[in-house]
Protein backbone atom coordinates (compact mmCIF):
# COMPACT_ATOMS: atom_id res chain seq x y z
CA UNK A 1 0.00 0.00 0.00
CA UNK A 2 1.24 3.50 -0.83
CA UNK A 3 1.89 5.25 2.45
CA UNK A 4 2.08 8.99 1.71
CA UNK A 5 1.57 12.39 3.18
CA UNK A 6 -1.35 13.76 1.18
CA UNK A 7 -0.17 17.39 1.50
CA UNK A 8 3.26 16.84 0.02
CA UNK A 9 2.95 13.58 -1.92
CA UNK A 10 6.03 12.36 -0.09
CA UNK A 11 5.90 8.62 0.58
CA UNK A 12 6.53 7.32 4.08
CA UNK A 13 8.49 4.48 2.57
CA UNK A 14 9.57 2.91 -0.70
CA UNK A 15 9.30 -0.72 -1.75
CA UNK A 16 12.52 -2.13 -3.22
CA UNK A 17 11.50 -4.98 -5.52
CA UNK A 18 14.92 -6.57 -5.89
CA UNK A 19 15.73 -7.88 -9.37
CA UNK A 20 12.62 -7.41 -11.55
CA UNK A 21 11.59 -10.54 -13.44
CA UNK A 22 13.86 -12.79 -11.38
CA UNK A 23 11.97 -12.73 -8.08
CA UNK A 24 11.77 -16.53 -7.97
CA UNK A 25 15.56 -16.73 -8.28
CA UNK A 26 16.36 -14.25 -5.50
CA UNK A 27 17.76 -16.94 -3.20
CA UNK A 28 20.12 -18.21 -5.88
CA UNK A 29 21.17 -14.69 -6.85
CA UNK A 30 21.90 -13.89 -3.21
CA UNK A 31 24.49 -16.68 -2.86
CA UNK A 32 27.25 -15.19 -5.06
CA UNK A 33 26.50 -11.70 -3.76
CA UNK A 34 26.73 -12.87 -0.15
CA UNK A 35 29.97 -14.73 -0.87
CA UNK A 36 31.47 -11.67 -2.54
CA UNK A 37 30.45 -9.48 0.40
CA UNK A 38 32.13 -11.82 2.91
CA UNK A 39 35.31 -11.85 0.80
CA UNK A 40 35.17 -8.05 0.56
CA UNK A 41 34.78 -7.66 4.33
CA UNK A 42 37.56 -10.09 5.19
CA UNK A 43 39.93 -8.88 2.46
CA UNK A 44 39.58 -5.15 2.99
CA UNK A 45 39.50 -5.27 6.78
CA UNK A 46 42.54 -7.55 6.61
CA UNK A 47 44.40 -5.07 4.41
CA UNK A 48 43.54 -2.17 6.70
CA UNK A 49 44.74 -4.15 9.73
CA UNK A 50 47.94 -5.24 7.97
CA UNK A 51 48.83 -1.71 6.85
CA UNK A 52 48.05 -0.29 10.29
CA UNK A 53 49.83 -3.10 12.15
CA UNK A 54 53.02 -3.33 10.10
CA UNK A 55 55.21 -0.25 10.51
CA UNK A 56 57.12 -1.22 7.37
CA UNK A 57 53.97 -0.53 5.33
CA UNK A 58 53.55 3.00 6.68
CA UNK A 59 54.27 4.55 3.31
CA UNK A 60 52.12 6.74 1.01
CA UNK A 61 51.29 3.95 -1.43
CA UNK A 62 49.88 1.77 1.33
CA UNK A 63 48.08 4.63 3.10
CA UNK A 64 46.16 5.25 -0.12
CA UNK A 65 45.48 1.53 -0.39
CA UNK A 66 44.10 1.51 3.17
CA UNK A 67 41.86 4.47 2.27
CA UNK A 68 40.65 2.60 -0.81
CA UNK A 69 39.90 -0.50 1.27
CA UNK A 70 37.98 1.55 3.84
CA UNK A 71 35.95 3.23 1.09
CA UNK A 72 35.25 -0.11 -0.60
CA UNK A 73 34.08 -1.95 2.49
CA UNK A 74 31.90 0.99 3.55
CA UNK A 75 30.40 1.26 0.07
CA UNK A 76 29.29 -2.36 -0.21
CA UNK A 77 28.03 -2.33 3.40
CA UNK A 78 25.59 0.48 2.52
CA UNK A 79 23.72 -1.80 0.10
CA UNK A 80 24.45 -5.52 0.50
CA UNK A 81 22.88 -6.18 3.96
CA UNK A 82 19.69 -4.45 2.83
CA UNK A 83 19.74 -6.39 -0.44
CA UNK A 84 20.13 -9.71 1.39
CA UNK A 85 17.15 -8.82 3.61
CA UNK A 86 15.12 -8.38 0.42
CA UNK A 87 16.29 -11.69 -1.04
CA UNK A 88 16.11 -13.80 2.12
CA UNK A 89 13.32 -12.32 4.23
CA UNK A 90 11.26 -10.35 1.69
CA UNK A 91 11.87 -7.18 3.75
CA UNK A 92 11.37 -4.70 0.93
CA UNK A 93 10.29 -1.56 2.76
CA UNK A 94 12.76 1.26 3.26
CA UNK A 95 11.93 4.53 4.99
CA UNK A 96 11.85 7.56 2.67
CA UNK A 97 14.62 9.38 4.54
CA UNK A 98 16.53 6.11 4.88
CA UNK A 99 16.32 5.72 1.11
CA UNK A 100 17.70 9.23 0.59
CA UNK A 101 20.50 8.50 3.08
CA UNK A 102 21.40 5.27 1.27
CA UNK A 103 21.35 7.12 -2.06
CA UNK A 104 23.68 9.80 -0.69
CA UNK A 105 26.22 7.33 0.71
CA UNK A 106 26.19 5.14 -2.41
CA UNK A 107 26.99 8.05 -4.73
CA UNK A 108 29.33 9.84 -2.30
CA UNK A 109 31.40 6.71 -1.70
CA UNK A 110 31.58 5.79 -5.39
CA UNK A 111 32.83 9.32 -6.05
CA UNK A 112 35.34 8.97 -3.24
CA UNK A 113 36.52 5.61 -4.61
CA UNK A 114 37.17 7.26 -7.97
CA UNK A 115 39.06 10.06 -6.22
CA UNK A 116 41.25 7.63 -4.28
CA UNK A 117 42.15 5.80 -7.50
CA UNK A 118 43.17 9.17 -8.94
CA UNK A 119 45.32 9.90 -5.89
CA UNK A 120 46.96 6.48 -6.24
CA UNK A 121 47.81 7.30 -9.86
CA UNK A 122 49.44 10.55 -8.73
CA UNK A 123 51.33 8.57 -6.08
CA UNK A 124 52.73 6.28 -8.77
CA UNK A 125 53.66 9.29 -10.89
CA UNK A 126 55.66 10.86 -8.06
CA UNK A 127 57.27 7.51 -7.12
CA UNK A 128 58.46 6.76 -10.66
CA UNK A 129 59.13 10.21 -12.08
CA UNK A 130 60.46 11.91 -8.90
CA UNK A 131 61.75 9.05 -6.73
CA UNK A 132 64.28 11.16 -4.80
CA UNK A 133 61.56 13.61 -3.73
CA UNK A 134 58.89 10.97 -3.09
CA UNK A 135 59.01 11.09 0.72
CA UNK A 136 59.29 14.88 0.84
CA UNK A 137 56.34 15.45 -1.53
CA UNK A 138 53.92 12.85 -0.18
CA UNK A 139 54.18 13.58 3.52
CA UNK A 140 51.60 12.37 6.03
CA UNK A 141 50.06 15.86 6.10
CA UNK A 142 49.71 15.95 2.31
CA UNK A 143 48.13 12.48 2.27
CA UNK A 144 45.66 13.45 5.01
CA UNK A 145 44.71 16.67 3.19
CA UNK A 146 44.31 14.83 -0.12
CA UNK A 147 42.04 12.22 1.48
CA UNK A 148 39.99 14.92 3.22
CA UNK A 149 39.66 16.92 -0.01
CA UNK A 150 38.41 13.80 -1.82
CA UNK A 151 35.83 13.20 0.91
CA UNK A 152 34.65 16.83 0.92
CA UNK A 153 34.38 16.87 -2.87
CA UNK A 154 32.07 13.86 -2.76
CA UNK A 155 29.96 15.29 0.06
CA UNK A 156 29.52 18.71 -1.56
CA UNK A 157 28.72 17.36 -5.03
CA UNK A 158 26.39 14.56 -3.92
CA UNK A 159 24.51 16.32 -1.11
CA UNK A 160 22.30 18.31 -3.56
CA UNK A 161 20.94 14.97 -4.83
CA UNK A 162 18.98 14.60 -1.60
CA UNK A 163 17.27 17.98 -2.04
CA UNK A 164 16.62 17.45 -5.76
CA UNK A 165 15.04 14.08 -5.02
CA UNK A 166 13.11 15.13 -1.93
CA UNK A 167 11.39 18.03 -3.74
CA UNK A 168 9.79 15.70 -6.30
CA UNK A 169 6.13 14.63 -6.01
CA UNK A 170 5.67 10.86 -5.82
CA UNK A 171 2.16 10.23 -7.12
CA UNK A 172 2.95 7.17 -9.28
CA UNK A 173 3.47 4.89 -6.32
CA UNK A 174 6.40 3.92 -4.19
CA UNK A 175 7.74 0.80 -5.91
CA UNK A 176 11.40 0.98 -7.00
CA UNK A 177 12.55 -1.84 -9.34
CA UNK A 178 15.97 -2.08 -7.73
CA UNK A 179 17.82 -3.63 -4.79
CA UNK A 180 18.97 -0.27 -3.39
CA UNK A 181 18.16 3.43 -3.71
CA UNK A 182 20.17 5.27 -6.32
CA UNK A 183 19.46 8.73 -7.67
CA UNK A 184 17.81 8.07 -11.02
CA UNK A 185 15.95 4.93 -9.87
CA UNK A 186 14.23 6.99 -7.17
CA UNK A 187 13.69 10.02 -9.44
CA UNK A 188 12.02 7.89 -12.11
CA UNK A 189 9.31 6.88 -9.62
CA UNK A 190 8.26 10.53 -9.40
CA UNK A 191 5.51 12.05 -11.53
CA UNK A 192 7.33 15.40 -11.51
CA UNK A 193 9.91 16.82 -13.88
CA UNK A 194 13.26 15.11 -13.38
CA UNK A 195 15.19 17.00 -16.06
CA UNK A 196 17.11 18.99 -13.43
CA UNK A 197 18.00 15.73 -11.64
CA UNK A 198 19.24 14.17 -14.88
CA UNK A 199 21.29 17.23 -15.87
CA UNK A 200 22.85 17.59 -12.43
CA UNK A 201 23.61 13.87 -12.32
CA UNK A 202 25.40 14.16 -15.67
CA UNK A 203 27.35 17.21 -14.43
CA UNK A 204 28.49 15.34 -11.31
CA UNK A 205 29.53 12.35 -13.41
CA UNK A 206 31.64 14.66 -15.58
CA UNK A 207 33.12 16.56 -12.64
CA UNK A 208 34.11 13.37 -10.82
CA UNK A 209 34.48 10.56 -13.34
CA UNK A 210 35.87 12.45 -16.33
CA UNK A 211 38.16 14.61 -14.20
CA UNK A 212 39.57 11.62 -12.30
CA UNK A 213 39.98 9.53 -15.44
CA UNK A 214 41.75 12.43 -17.17
CA UNK A 215 44.18 12.80 -14.26
CA UNK A 216 44.80 9.03 -14.28
CA UNK A 217 45.37 9.04 -18.05
CA UNK A 218 47.79 11.97 -17.89
CA UNK A 219 49.67 10.40 -14.96
CA UNK A 220 50.11 7.09 -16.75
CA UNK A 221 51.09 8.76 -20.02
CA UNK A 222 53.94 10.51 -18.20
CA UNK A 223 54.79 7.31 -16.30
CA UNK A 224 54.92 5.31 -19.54
CA UNK A 225 57.25 7.83 -21.14
CA UNK A 226 59.51 7.77 -18.07
CA UNK A 227 59.56 3.97 -17.93
CA UNK A 228 60.29 3.57 -21.66
CA UNK A 229 63.21 6.00 -21.35
CA UNK A 230 64.94 3.76 -18.78
CA UNK A 231 67.99 2.01 -20.23
CA UNK A 232 67.70 -1.23 -18.28
CA UNK A 233 64.99 -3.80 -19.09
CA UNK A 234 64.96 -4.90 -15.45
CA UNK A 235 64.49 -1.30 -14.33
CA UNK A 236 61.59 -0.84 -16.76
CA UNK A 237 59.95 -4.04 -15.58
CA UNK A 238 60.42 -3.19 -11.90
CA UNK A 239 59.09 0.36 -12.33
CA UNK A 240 56.00 -0.65 -14.27
CA UNK A 241 55.28 -3.70 -12.08
CA UNK A 242 54.54 -1.33 -9.19
CA UNK A 243 51.61 0.00 -11.23
CA UNK A 244 49.96 -3.27 -12.30
CA UNK A 245 47.83 -3.63 -9.15
CA UNK A 246 46.53 -0.10 -9.52
CA UNK A 247 45.79 -0.57 -13.22
CA UNK A 248 43.79 -3.72 -12.40
CA UNK A 249 41.85 -1.78 -9.74
CA UNK A 250 41.05 0.95 -12.30
CA UNK A 251 39.74 -1.59 -14.83
CA UNK A 252 37.68 -3.45 -12.21
CA UNK A 253 36.12 -0.20 -10.99
CA UNK A 254 35.47 1.80 -14.13
CA UNK A 255 34.19 -0.80 -16.61
CA UNK A 256 31.02 -1.75 -14.65
CA UNK A 257 30.66 1.90 -13.57
CA UNK A 258 30.55 3.15 -17.16
CA UNK A 259 28.23 0.32 -18.18
CA UNK A 260 25.81 1.24 -15.39
CA UNK A 261 25.99 4.97 -16.12
CA UNK A 262 25.39 4.73 -19.86
CA UNK A 263 22.68 2.05 -19.73
CA UNK A 264 20.81 4.08 -17.08
CA UNK A 265 20.72 7.14 -19.33
CA UNK A 266 20.98 5.88 -22.89
CA UNK A 267 20.24 2.14 -22.80
CA UNK A 268 16.49 2.48 -23.05
CA UNK A 269 14.83 -0.89 -23.59
CA UNK A 270 17.75 -2.42 -25.48
CA UNK A 271 19.17 -4.03 -22.31
CA UNK A 272 16.87 -6.14 -20.07
CA UNK A 273 16.20 -4.38 -16.80
CA UNK A 274 17.30 -7.34 -14.68
CA UNK A 275 20.72 -7.28 -16.39
CA UNK A 276 21.06 -3.61 -15.53
CA UNK A 277 20.18 -4.28 -11.87
CA UNK A 278 22.63 -7.17 -11.56
CA UNK A 279 25.45 -5.13 -13.13
CA UNK A 280 24.56 -2.18 -10.86
CA UNK A 281 25.12 -4.47 -7.87
CA UNK A 282 28.34 -5.87 -9.32
CA UNK A 283 29.49 -2.28 -9.83
CA UNK A 284 29.36 -1.81 -6.05
CA UNK A 285 30.55 -5.31 -5.08
CA UNK A 286 33.18 -6.29 -7.64
CA UNK A 287 35.87 -3.69 -6.77
CA UNK A 288 35.68 -4.32 -2.99
CA UNK A 289 35.88 -8.06 -3.62
CA UNK A 290 38.66 -8.07 -6.20
CA UNK A 291 40.94 -5.23 -5.05
CA UNK A 292 42.34 -7.04 -1.96
CA UNK A 293 42.90 -10.20 -4.02
CA UNK A 294 44.67 -8.25 -6.78
CA UNK A 295 46.91 -6.40 -4.33
CA UNK A 296 47.84 -9.56 -2.44
CA UNK A 297 48.72 -11.35 -5.68
CA UNK A 298 50.42 -8.45 -7.49
CA UNK A 299 52.13 -6.55 -4.66
CA UNK A 300 55.14 -8.34 -3.18
CA UNK A 301 55.18 -6.37 0.09
CA UNK A 302 51.48 -7.02 0.78
CA UNK A 303 51.87 -10.71 -0.09
CA UNK A 304 54.90 -11.08 2.20
CA UNK A 305 53.11 -9.20 4.96
CA UNK A 306 50.04 -11.45 4.78
CA UNK A 307 52.13 -14.63 4.81
CA UNK A 308 54.35 -13.55 7.68
CA UNK A 309 51.43 -12.20 9.67
CA UNK A 310 49.64 -15.54 9.32
CA UNK A 311 52.82 -17.37 10.36
CA UNK A 312 53.40 -14.99 13.28
CA UNK A 313 56.77 -13.89 11.96
CA UNK A 314 58.26 -10.40 12.09
CA UNK A 315 57.69 -8.57 8.84
CA UNK A 316 60.86 -7.25 7.17
CA UNK A 317 60.16 -4.68 4.48
CA UNK A 318 61.55 -5.37 1.00
CA UNK A 319 62.41 -2.08 -0.69
CA UNK A 320 60.33 -1.54 -3.82
CA UNK A 321 59.06 1.94 -4.69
Amino acid sequence: MFGANSSSLTPKFFILNGVPGLETAHIWISLPFCSMYIIALVGNCGLIYLIGHEEALHRPMYYFLALLSFTDVTLCTTTVPNMLCIFWFNLKEIDFNGCLAQMFFVHMLTGMESGVLMLMALDRYVAICHPLRYASILTSAVIAKAGLATLLRGVMLIFPFTFLTKRLPYCRGNFIPHTYCDHMSVAKVSCGKVKVNAIYGLMVALLIGVFDMSCIAVSYTIILRAVVSLSSTDARHKAFSTCTSHICAIVITYIPAFFTFFTHRFGGHSIPHHIHIIVANLYLLLPPTMNPIVYVIKTKQIREGVIKLLLGEKFVFTQDT
